[in-house]
């Protein structure tokens, strides 16, 4: 893993190269440096039933992005201009933290938005190691990757949850400053089920050891975009991939048309009926009222309401 930790001497961990020394206090994109940036650790309940298991999961919010979605249901904590108080640069309280949630009874680690802290993840997780705690590792990432360097992760990451977001290129850049965003997504979610397969292994107690679950958020007015997204999958990959489809997109503050407003029935249900005609039936599908549902607020001590 010196690898991995040593990309901080020359950036390269996500698709834009920045190229810093994130050692020596420079900073790339993201706009963070060698420390973790924390913004939040938490039990998560309100997951995919197989990732939240029976006791939820203990999530690790790293701040800042390396995307940067005008429609950020996280914007609290993804905008890389943004620094609050009470964000953790301390391996030391992030460990005690994360092992306080571990001992309430889940064997569930994720990490959300780790790309830009992937050496920082590593240390965390090899730290709870060494001090006796093995959790099983969850990925969760907006897929914009690279691949070699999630090779690097494939006796680490137990669990790849990545959120495949747009198929038109063109709205990768246009709603989250990612050129190339699907052509750059799909390779790494080749990686992702190279290493672990189109199937996902579950326990005894119905949650997941190891595996890809796929997600893909409906956005208003895009509905054909996400449909293009499952036709390639279903052409290109497999239907066999467990997905988890999203109707909760709510906006966040002041969004041009058509993102200022949430999804409809009719929209959403084009996409589940495509869905289900492309073959794919491994996962889970939301409720169309669920824009109501999942809105996190970073300020209290417990973003979600589950």
């Amino acid at each position: 893993m010196n690898h991995i930790i040593n990309t901080l001497n020359n950036c390269n961990l996500c698709p834009r190269e920045c190229g810093v020394n994130r050692t020596q206090n420079e900073l790339g994109y993201c706009q963070v440096g060698s420390q973790p940036l924390v913004a939040s650790i938490t039990l998560h309940r309100g997951e995919e039933p197989v990732i939240s298991g029976k006791n939820g999961i203990c999530n690790v919010f790293f701040a800042h992005c390396n995307l940067a979605c005008i429609f950020c249901q996280n914007h609290q904590i993804s905008e890389n201009s943004s620094y609050q108080s009470g964000w953790i640069s301390d391996y030391d309280i992030v460990i005690s933290q994360i092992i306080a949630i571990l001992k309430s009874g889940t064997n569930m680690l994720g990490f959300v938005s780790p790309t830009h802290q992937i050496p920082q993840m590593v240390t965390i997780i090899n730290k709870l190691k060494d001090m006796g705690y093995s959790p099983r590792i969850v990925y969760n990432t907006n897929c914009f990757e690279n691949p070699h360097i999630l090779r690097e992760l494939s006796q680490i990451v137990d669990i790849y949850l990545p959120d495949i977001k747009y198929f038109d290129n063109y709205l990768g850049e246009k709603y989250s400053c990612a050129p190339n965003y699907f052509t750059t997504a799909i390779k790494a979610l080749e990686e992702m089920i190279w290493q672990k397969g189109t199937s996902i292994l579950i326990d005894d107690e119905g949650t997941i050891e190891s595996g890809v679950v796929l997600r893909h958020l409906v956005l208003p007015g895009h509905s054909a975009d996400s449909i293009k997204i499952f036709e390639y999958l279903a052409h290109n990959i497999s239907s066999n991939i467990t997905i988890s489809l999203m109707s909760q997109y709510h906006p966040v503050g002041e969004l041009p048309h058509p993102l200022n407003r949430t999804v409809t029935t009719k929209e959403y249900m084009d996409v589940v009926r495509k869905v289900e005609d492309f073959g794919f039936h491994r996962g889970w599908i939301q409720d169309i009222d669920s824009n109501s549902h999942y809105l996190p607020n970073f300020s209290n001590d417990t973003p979600f309401v589950d």
